[in-house]
């Protein structure tokens, strides 16, 4: 697996990458890429950080791993391209943005990513058709490090933790120097239940960003 990375995150992960446990990890990344079908695209791996630099990140979603279905997965979480029909998930997202703001449409978020949102899934890769199948091999040290060292050396960040697994991120995070908004998952089974929808996080992020002087996030 090439670590191609945008120069600001390289500066700062430049040590990650030279530690045993991603040495072990891009063994095995490289040796499910050869024999099985995995997503996404060994060149968007990366996408989030490469569209989305350390000096411009403002907001940081987090996400579990990508979506497992052919095509889907484009790197950046929650995201699809365009040309495909949007997961129920991003469908939920977009009915909380409309609650807000004007309609949103476009189901690739990279022009979310270029405005400073960090679409960090915890868990970077995945074998089709077997969702959490890359789990518990060194992306999450990867990523949790990655969240850890945004929380010492930025300020005024908004997390958005959707879903307990996402929630369990919180103590990386520095609540004295940064805005973290939870609640539900956007999947359907809890949006249904109440969970998701009404949270507001588009709107009080912005309303975060703009009281801090910080140029706020163009959503729909």
């Amino acid at each position: 697996m090439k670590v191609n990375i945008e120069k600001s995150w390289l500066k700062l992960l430049d040590s990650e990458f030279n530690k045993k446990y991603f040495l072990q990890l891009n063994n095995f990344v490289e040796k499910e890429y050869n024999s099985k079908d995995c997503y996404p695209q060994k060149r968007f791996i990366f996408s989030a950080f490469n569209k989305c630099s350390l000096n411009n990140v403002k907001v940081v979603i987090i996400g579990q791993d990508p979506y497992h279905g052919e095509n889907q997965a484009n790197g950046l979480c929650f995201s699809v391209n365009s040309d495909l029909r949007n997961p129920p998930s991003l469908l939920n997202i977009f009915k909380e943005i409309n609650l807000s703001f004007d309609i949103r449409l476009e189901s690739d978020l990279s022009d979310w990513a270029n405005q400073g949102v960090l679409l960090l899934n915890s868990i970077l890769t995945v074998e089709k058709g077997l969702p959490g199948s890359h789990s518990k091999k060194g992306w999450e040290e990867f990523t949790e490090n990655v969240i850890k060292l945004i929380s010492e050396r930025k300020k005024n960040i908004v997390f958005m933790l959707w879903g307990g697994y996402a929630k369990k991120k919180e103590s990386l995070i520095d609540a004295n120097n940064h805005l973290i908004l939870k609640s539900g998952h956007p999947s359907p089974m809890s949006a249904n239940r109440g969970y998701w929808f009404g949270n507001k996080h588009f709107s009080k992020c912005n309303n975060y960003l703009k009281e801090n002087g910080i140029k706020d996030i163009c959503w729909s």
